[in-house]
């Protein structure tokens, strides 16, 4: 059987490795110069030391996550536990306070950054399997081709779109799809889609010292939800996401985020925090290969995510991903679930 996977982000890289070792030729189809989709891990040198930090997914949930655990055991890559010893410092209009909180599950990061899955997974498949920088623009239905760059694929005798929802409705489908199954795709929101992301370094973690876990929320600043990101040998980071909707952020320069972002880890954390070594920041919003127009609109709540049948005119086109998952969707472990959902599914139809 012979089976092309439009992207290569968890999902499509574990669906081709999964397809492999079942016996299967399969081609991925990825438009970025990289694995990973929404996996973005970047590397920074401090001390002479290199450290990989996630402006992507960054956490995994071992309590509830099975599957990502038994992969995580699987590949031996080593993890490290979200440091949350201490008080969260929370900022309202009316000023900051500190809190405790206790009993908060426990929470993994990957030493190596979660790109360390991608390309574990990457690893396992045969060469020539990925094909970066190739974009599709078209789905031939019919004869169950793709079209990449103006050219036709051979015939495949399936086609698994391992894209967000918004993504999967963007390409063009011959015959088109139903009118209900575009309508359905485009109102689930791209996880993340809307987020940024920022990174902070530091010589140290200095807010230890003053008992606080590096955990803050606040309901007035750039900032909404800043987190410790340090590595264990005694460096500090810091990473955070956005308050400040899409639209706004991009009539700054990164410079104007930078230094709002700083002055509001100062007002938090002490004049320590305006004495960086480091910076990195990642407006998803941005990211043509990530975000529709649609996803600029924040989130008034979780969304609530599900498997979409494509229609039977579309029988040999499957859609995978996290954003179809019920149960973890938006995680990690919702990608891998889409994945094992699609094999149960295809299995009792073989």
């Amino acid at each position: 059987m012979n089976v092309a996977i439009i992207g290569a982000g968890i999902s499509g890289l574990y669906l081709a490795t999964r397809m492999q070792e079942l016996g299967h030729d399969v081609t991925i189809y990825e438009a970025r110069d990289r694995i990973g989709g929404r996996i973005e891990t970047i590397d920074f040198n401090l001390a002479g030391q290199a450290y990989a930090f996630d402006l992507g997914p960054t956490w995994f949930w071992p309590d509830s996550e099975p599957l990502m655990v038994d992969l995580i055991h699987r590949f031996d890559l080593p993890t490290l536990e979200q440091y949350t010893t201490g008080a969260l410092r929370l900022e309202r209009a009316d000023g900051i306070e500190s809190h405790v909180v206790a009993n908060q599950p426990t929470a993994l990061r990957l030493r190596d950054g979660i790109r360390s899955v991608a390309t574990a997974l990457a690893a396992r498949l045969r060469p020539g399997t990925i094909r970066l920088k190739s974009p599709i623009s078209q789905i031939d239905v019919t004869n169950r081709r793709v079209i990449s760059s103006g050219r036709k694929s051979q015939p495949f005798d399936e086609i698994v779109l391992a894209l967000p929802p918004r993504l999967a409705a963007r390409l063009s489908y011959v015959p088109a799809l139903p009118e209900t199954v575009l309508d359905e795709l485009e109102a689930l929101p791209t996880w993340m889609a809307q987020q940024a992301k920022c990174l902070v370094l530091y010589e140290r973690p200095f807010w230890r010292d003053s008992g606080w876990s590096g955990q803050a929320i606040s309901w007035t600043g750039m900032v909404q939800e800043i987190h410790d990101a340090s590595p264990q040998d005694g460096s500090g980071a810091l990473f955070g996401f956005f308050r400040t909707p899409a639209r706004e952020r991009q009539l700054l320069t990164e410079a104007e985020i930078k230094e709002t972002v700083l002055a509001q880890l100062v007002r938090l954390f002490g004049e320590q925090a305006r004495q960086s070594i480091g910076w990195a920041y990642k407006d998803w919003s941005t990211d043509s290969w990530t975000a529709t127009r649609a996803d600029a609109a924040p989130l008034v709540d979780f969304p609530a995510y599900h498997a979409i049948n494509l229609g039977v005119e579309h029988a040999a086109i499957s859609l995978i991903g996290t954003e179809t998952d019920p149960s973890h969707g938006g995680h990690l472990e919702g990608a891998i679930r889409s994945v094992e959902r699609y094999l149960e599914k295809r299995g009792r139809e073989k």
